[in-house]
């Protein structure tokens, strides 16, 4: 049965990519963002099994009116992917940018809760559904330059661990996906439009991708339904914890 899924940040990433492969395998998405011209495109070769909604997840009323304005069939939805999120910069705290770290907080944090707060109830009245947050080992493992994103993320597993608590007996699940070292656009949002300096991230390994993490989501959501993986960590090869790259080709 074809399930109903949104998914925040689709624009671009890890969020188009799980808007490909959801439509792929026979499932709608309402596919967020706030770039209504990605989301356009992705419309358009995407078809009919696509909802395109632009709206900025840190608008609260926005949020609301979007998820509230649903029209059958898509106002049941089965699946939310929290993917919506962004680093800035790489700075030490006390040279970083307040303004940029605010981003980071009230998008990473802020904008996942509203989402969630805003689906959430009608999985728990229908008793079924699978919220899935896109987290990073950032949230575990600290790095130089890591500071507020690192924070978010952790704030991101740990409401997932509450947010599944909180559900026991629901039937919902709740799983968190946590990321290492991923080749979208994230480094060239973090280091604002530098390509140079993001494509530096990922020389010399390879690196994962946003279809590998895709792949990732899918797979926990088709468990049977009595089976809730709470956390998966990803990892390139050449990497084992954190910002730490073990080895880079010459």
């Amino acid at each position: 049965m074809a399930r109903t899924v949104l998914v925040t940040g689709a624009t671009s990433g890890f969020g188009a990519a799980m808007a490909r492969l959801f439509v792929g395998a026979g499932d709608r998405v309402i596919g967020t963002g706030r770039r209504a011209d990605r989301l356009e495109q992705l419309d358009q070769e995407l078809g009919a099994s696509f909802l395109p909604l632009a709206f900025d997840v840190t608008d609260r009323a926005a949020v609301e009116t979007a998820v509230a304005g649903l029209d059958a069939p898509w106002r049941d939805i089965d699946v939310l992917v929290n993917n919506a999120g962004l680093a800035l910069g790489t700075e030490p705290e006390w040279a970083a940018d307040l303004d940029d770290q605010e981003i980071m907080i009230a998008t990473n944090c802020r904008g996942l809760v509203t989402v969630t707060r805003a689906v959430l109830p009608g999985m728990v009245a229908r008793r079924r559904g699978h919220v899935v947050n896109i987290g990073s080992i950032a949230g575990t493992v600290p790095y130089p330059g890591g500071n507020v994103y690192g924070a978010t993320k952790a704030f991101v597993a740990q409401f997932s661990r509450n947010l599944r608590i909180d559900l026991v007996g629901t039937n919902v699940r709740v799983t968190n996906i946590e990321p290492a070292a991923a080749e979208t656009e994230f480094s060239l949002v973090r280091f604002k439009g530098a390509a140079e300096r993001a494509a530096a991230v990922y020389q010399g390994f390879q690196p994962l991708t946003a279809g590998d993490v895709a792949e990732a989501v899918r797979w926990a959501v088709d468990q049977p339904p009595h089976v809730n993986v709470s956390c998966i960590e990803l990892y390139p090869t050449a990497q084992a914890a954190g910002g730490l790259v073990y080895h880079r080709e010459a």
